[in-house]
Parts: C-alpha cells; structure tokens; sequence
C-alpha cells in the first residue's frame, strides 16, 4: 500500500530528474551535473519505497526513527549546501568588484 508522501516524493522525483534533464539538453548541465541530479532523484524514488534499506544504519546512528535521521540529514546536507552556495557568491562578488574597479581605472584614463 502506497502512502501519500510516497506518491508526493515519487512525482517529486521524476519531476525534478526531467527538470535536470531539460537542463542538460540545454546546455546548462555538464554530464557530470545532470548525472549527480539524477543519482539523487532516483535515490529518493529508491529510498522511498524501501525504507527499510536505511532502518539498519538509522538504528545503529541511534536514532529512535528512521524519520528522525532523514531530518537530521537533511538538515546537515541543507546547510552545507547553503555555505557552499554562499562562498560562490562571495567569490563571483569579489570578481564582480575586481571587473568593476578595472573598468572603472580604464574609463577614467580615457577621460584625461
């Protein structure tokens, strides 16, 4: 018998898998990107209707649910890559400033 959330997850997935693939098609994913997506959208189909692939692991983490260590996780792999997220734009501002600055030296020789 299928759950809700298992329905959910499921269109979720394949959702996200076309997406990624649209993306690929695109030129916007490299192999390499559209590949790590699709791994982890066909994980979660995986892990949504066999749970128990993760019950063992989750109990021997010491978690009292194997709902708990999903929360857990996901929580680590948000944050993380939040952070990640974060010191590319730092990065791409910090070239943004350096381009601007340089425009900025040109324009005003020409204008002397």
């Amino acid at each position: 018998m299928l759950l809700g959330i298992q329905i959910i997850v499921f269109l979720f997935s394949l959702f996200m898998a076309y997406y990624s693939f649209l993306h690929f098609k695109r030129k916007e994913f490299t192999k390499r990107e559209v590949t790590f997506w699709l791994f982890l959208w066909m994980t979660f189909i995986v892990i949504t209707f066999i749970p128990n692939l993760l019950k063992t692991f989750s109990i021997s983490m010491g978690f009292a649910r194997l709902l708990d260590g999903y929360i857990v996780f996901g929580f680590l792999f948000l944050t993380s890559v939040v952070f990640y997220i974060y010191t590319l734009v730092r990065r791409l501002q910090r070239s943004i400033e350096e381009i601007v600055r340089k425009i900025a030296l040109e324009n005003s020789k020409k204008e002397n």
